[in-house]
C-alpha cells in the first residue's frame, strides 16, 4: 500500500498522530495486503466554552471492488476528546469492516439453512 494521505483540518499538523496513524495503516496493510490507497481526515471541532476539542477522523480505504469508510464523528463518542482515542477507534472499525469484506471474498459469511430433508420431528 502506498504512504496514506493524512489531511488535517482546523488544527496543526501533528507528527505524533501522523506517526501513529501511519503505524495504524500498516498494521492493516499486514491483516489485508491489498489495500490500494488510505485517505485520512483528522479534524478539531470547536466545542465553544463546553469542555475543549473534539476530534473527527475519517478513514478512507480502497481494495479491490470495494470502498470502505470508517467515520466516527465525535458528537456520538465523547470520549473523542483524545485525538489517539479517535484514532484507535476509527481504525478498529475499518479492520472491522476489513475483516467483514475479507470473510465475504473468501466466502465465509454465515448462511442460515433452512429444514434439511429428512429432518423431521
Amino acid at each position: 500500500m502506498p504512504a496514506p494521505q493524512i489531511t488535517f483540518r482546523n488544527m496543526s499538523v501533528s507528527e505524533a498522530v501522523e506517526a501513529k496513524i501511519r503505524e495504524r495503516a500498516v498494521a492493516l496493510d499486514k491483516f489485508f495486503p491489498n489495500i490500494v490507497a488510505c485517505k485520512v481526515v483528522v479534524e478539531s471541532t470547536a466545542r465553544g466554552h463546553q469542555k475543549g476539542k473534539l476530534y473527527y477522523l475519517r478513514v478512507d480505504l480502497t481494495v479491490p471492488g470495494k470502498q470502505i469508510v470508517s467515520k466516527r464523528h465525535p458528537d456520538a463518542h465523547h470520549a473523542h476528546e483524545d485525538i489517539y482515542v479517535a484514532v484507535r477507534d476509527a481504525f478498529d472499525e475499518a479492520r472491522r469492516q476489513l475483516e467483514d469484506y475479507s470473510h465475504r471474498l473468501k466466502g465465509m459469511v454465515k448462511r442460515h439453512r433452512g429444514t434439511e430433508h429428512g429432518d423431521s420431528q
